[in-house]
């Protein structure tokens, strides 16, 4: 199984969100899972890598030529692939995947699952997404989808496609139950 990570370049300010990405790092590689990310040694995209890696698995990133320097591109990968743009940066990670997680990170992480999300919901793909809600990090997230569903812009089978968890036993349990729904958007 390979699993599509997205994450912060940045560490965040609580030291439990890079704990968190580092033990998540090792369970994938415990659990023979491959790790699918953008290809950067900085942050918790670095930090999951590195895990996944010193434990004895496999990581693909997937960086931008442009971000390469910026995001200070990981050379130690299984393989890393220096792509042209973001959109291809993203489609090749979707390509590869089995699942999508978001752990903490900036904008740039929202636009990668909500991308993903998106899809799912279009009947695009029938992989899982996932938030890993480390210290809570997504409850105001939630809370402002629950009022998109509310306000009628959403439906609420679209939010119950969502796996929400901060451990790792769980995320992998039900990304490994996740049944896509029968019926699509429309």
């Amino acid at each position: 199984m390979r699993i599509a990570v997205y994450c912060g370049s940045a560490s965040g300010n609580k030291p439990e969100y890079l704990e968190a990405a580092v033990q998540l790092g090792r369970y994938f590689a415990a659990q023979g899972i491959d790790l699918v990310y953008g290809g950067g040694k900085v942050g918790l995209m670095g930090a999951i890598a590195d895990a996944v890696l010193i434990a004895g698995g496999n990581v693909y990133g997937f960086i931008p030529k442009a971000l390469e320097e910026k995001e200070i591109a990981h050379k130690g990968l299984t393989k890393l692939t220096v792509v042209p743009d973001m959109h291809t940066r993203k489609a090749a990670m979707a390509d590869m995947a089995d699942a999508f997680v978001a752990l903490p990170g900036g904008v740039g992480t929202f636009e990668e699952i909500f991308e993903a999300w998106t899809w799912a919901q279009l009947g695009y793909h029938n992989k899982p997404c996932a938030f890993y809600n480390v210290e809570g990090f997504y409850e105001p997230l939630f809370a402002m989808i629950d009022s998109v569903a509310d306000s009628g812009f959403m439906k609420q089978d679209y939010i119950e496609m969502l796996i929400k968890t901060n451990q790792p036993e769980e995320l992998l349990a039900q990304i490994q139950s996740y049944q896509a729904p029968k019926k699509k958007w429309t």
